[in-house]
């Protein structure tokens, strides 16, 4: 079978027309789960030193300000090596706001270490699955940019509703909303990076560090809800 035609720069000619290289998307996909793997450890570290010092919930205004903060920088420095050094920085805050949380599952609930594991088997069950399903398919998910948009804005309005109104009573519709729409970053961002649409391997860790962070916190807390915990 002869195979198809290759250019010198690295273009593959299918029927008279032009495939650009995999490599380069390869590259982004591999850089990116290798810094996030590495952001997720320092992040459980920093949630490990968080809990053995006690340190109390931060509140949700200075949640929010640590988290734009430090997300406005890690946009501004993603072409430089201040990015990653920006990327290290958000992660590790974020899992000093993890700590308390975990805290309070592990002292006040009596299987809460047992949620703790299972919720955490199942962010890492869910990210592999849907990774590995938009890697093996190649399927393109970018026509789920609108819908995300909107459902992140409409995450960012509850945050800001809860800080007055008292939502406990729609928590559990709330965090499996908030688990449906993590899945659906993964599977977008995933998607974007190789077909493309994602070039820059500090944005996509960050894009997937804050899926997997709010999949497993929603999925712990459906856990307590469902057990009355």
């Amino acid at each position: 079978m002869q195979k198809d035609p290759v250019r010198r720069d690295g273009t593959q000619i299918i029927y008279g027309k032009p495939r650009e290289s995999v490599l380069p998307t390869n590259k982004v996909l591999r850089s990116t789960y290798m810094l996030l793997s590495m952001t997720l450890l320092f992040s459980a570290a920093m949630a490990g030193v968080s809990m053995a010092l006690q340190i109390p919930y931060l509140g949700p205004i200075i949640t929010l300000i640590g988290y734009f903060g430090l997300l406005f920088l890690t946009s501004k420095f993603r072409n430089s090596g201040a990015g990653i050094v920006c990327v290290f920085a958000l992660t590790g805050f974020m899992g000093i706001t993890l700590g308390p949380l975990l805290s309070a599952y592990l002292t006040a609930i009596p299987n809460g270490g047992d949620l703790v594991m299972t919720s955490l088997a199942a962010t890492g069950a869910i990210f592999l699955g849907l990774s590995a399903f938009a890697v093996k398919t190649q399927k393109d998910f970018s026509f789920m940019g609108g819908f995300l948009m909107v459902g992140m804005l409409g995450l960012l309005a509850v945050i800001l509703m809860g800080l007055f109104v008292d939502l406990s009573a729609f928590q559990m519709a709330i965090s499996a909303g908030v688990v449906l729409l993590m899945a659906g970053m993964i599977l977008y961002q995933t998607s974007a990076i190789i077909h493309g649409g994602e070039t820059n391997y500090i944005m996509a860790t960050v894009s997937l560090y804050v899926a997997l962070y709010n999949l497993f916190i929603n999925l712990l807390m459906l856990l307590g809800l469902g057990g009355d915990d």
